[in-house]
């Protein structure tokens, strides 16, 4: 589905199995380090926790989306009891 493309591309393809970092962080030498011995690193705009890395999930999936088709509600699970949800009724 188109969904499962947007989400695909977006998304998995991108931040899986890839070490996140704020881009102010002070550990951007290690970053570097990593990045250089072949990991994918990411240097967020914003503190990477769920909370925000759903939000952000969120940005990247809607704008993607046709104007007649909007986003209900997104849920970005890290374990079996902890996960981050996303409603678009809380962002209106």
């Amino acid at each position: 589905s188109d969904l499962k493309k947007i989400v695909k591309e977006e998304i998995v393809d991108v931040f899986d199995h890839a070490t996140i970092f704020n881009k102010n962080t002070p550990h951007v030498e290690l970053a570097k380090e990593l990045e250089a011995r072949g990991h994918n690193v990411i240097l967020a705009d914003y503190q990477p926790t769920s909370e925000m890395m759903v939000i952000d999930f969120a940005q990247k999936i809607n704008d993607r989306l046709p104007n007649n088709i909007k986003l209900h509600s997104l849920k970005l699970q890290e374990t079996a009891t902890s996960f981050a949800e996303w409603f678009a009724s809380d962002n209106d």
